[in-house]
């Protein structure tokens, strides 16, 4: 895929990454993603003699617009060699959701995003433009929320997982090349899991009684999230396994975990494994990789919360020892990694006391997401029903007997 990008292209202020001074507009699809497609690929273009593009939409997210813009392969080639010119001449356009930089850093986003790049964990990052990104497409198909429980997807996810909290480091200005760099810091960074949450808790509205009410409890909650037991609170933050913080996804759910095609085409072997990419990193923040094991296992309920989905403690347990031999291999870079049982207890048990933290997070972000997504979803209901996974993991926190139907299934062996 050659570039010639067009003159109104300037530099951006993060790697000099290519900043184009167009917006996306939901009103007018084509037409503006068409002009920022041209101005990266003008070549492109019929008016340079290009085959002009074709879009499909994604709508698997529920805060931005997902668009795969491809050049037109020529006319008369056989559909195989059709749908390969497609896959290597296409961009995915991310245009974001209004008002969604009062929850995500979009600077951090891109510095994230180059980061991963160069780690081979990320497609490569084309350009930025006024509301979005522009990066390389990656070949394959979303995974549904049904194929989570898939065995073999579940083991895929779980390895890539590994291999991302065992390669990369927590800053996102990288060290002078990948074989340098530990997925443990020295020393916190300065945005994490936790300052992001207390971002969001502050961004809550309190104009009215009910709402600053709610965020004084929320920020009560909060701080004894951070609190050790011996003071009052919780426990959770710094609970880490002894491995330090790691660079989390942070937003694992089916729609972000691509599952690539495999070798032998249509009908690889049966032994063949499974592998899949992940996309979308917008939330990516160092974390203890507890929380990001419970994150996901509670995205196998899917946006609906299906609580009937989630894993079964024998389910997370496979999850956790294909994702523990990944991480100690990468981490170390040995070629193999004996996992122990102690090692899978250990995990097992950081991610039962961090089961409720996503219910919280995701609460929180609802709560804002209610007052400015235009987008057609029922955050106010969503944030309910997330918090009261918190509420309930709370209580059976502080011993009192809870028969929820989500705190029932995670019991389940």
């Amino acid at each position: 895929m050659s570039t010639k990008p067009s003159s109104i292209i300037t530099a951006s202020k993060i790697d000099g990454l290519p900043n184009i001074p167009l917006s996306y507009s939901v009103a007018n699809s084509q037409a503006s993603a068409s002009q920022l497609i041209y101005s990266l690929f003008p070549e492109w273009a019929p008016a340079r003699g290009g085959r002009g593009l074709k879009f499909v939409r994604f709508t698997d997210g529920i805060t931005n617009t997902l668009l795969k813009c491809f050049h037109n392969p020529p006319e008369g080639i056989a559909s195989p060699e059709a749908r390969r010119i497609e896959d290597d001449e296409s961009v995915l356009l991310r245009a974001y959701g209004r008002d969604t930089s009062i929850l995500i850093d979009r600077e951090r986003e891109c510095a994230s995003h180059l980061l991963l790049s160069r780690f081979n964990l990320a497609p490569e990052l084309l350009a930025r433009f006024a509301n979005g990104l522009l990066y390389r497409y990656v070949p394959g198909r979303v995974c549904s929320v049904q194929e989570l429980a898939d065995p073999a997807t579940s083991k895929a996810i779980a390895t890539r997982l590994g291999e991302w909290h065992g390669v990369l480091p927590t800053s996102t200005t990288p060290p002078p090349s990948p074989a340098s760099s530990s997925s443990a810091s020295s020393s916190e960074p300065d945005v994490t899991l936790w300052t992001v949450l207390q971002k969001w808790i502050f961004a809550i509205p309190s104009e009215t009684d009910e709402g600053k009410a709610r965020k004084e409890s929320l920020q009560e909650e909060y701080e004894k999230l951070l609190a050790g037991t011996d003071d009052g609170g919780y426990g959770l933050k710094g609970l880490d396994g002894g491995v330090g913080l790691v660079m989390g996804h942070c937003d694992l759910l089916s729609g972000n975990v691509i599952i690539l095609p495999q070798e032998g085409g249509l009908s690889p072997p049966p032994d063949a494994a499974r592998r899949v990419h992940f996309i979308d990193y917008e939330y990516s923040a160092p974390c203890e990789r507890a929380f990001e094991l419970a994150n996901h296992f509670s995205e196998w309920g899917g946006f609906e919360c299906d609580y009937n989905r989630l894993p079964t403690r024998s389910a997370r347990r496979e999850f956790i020892s294909a994702y523990l031999s990944s991480f100690e291999l990468h981490r170390s870079g040995a070629t193999a990694a004996a996992i122990s049982t102690g090692q899978i207890d250990d995990l097992m048990n950081e991610v039962e006391l961090f089961r409720g933290l996503p219910g919280f997070y995701w609460g929180v972000w609802a709560l804002i997401q209610a007052t400015i997504s235009q987008i057609d979803f029922d955050y106010a209901s969503y944030a309910e029903v997330r918090l009261a996974e918190y509420w309930a993991w709370k209580e059976a926190f502080e011993g009192r007997a809870v028969n929820t139907p989500r705190e029932q299934k995670w019991s389940q062996e």
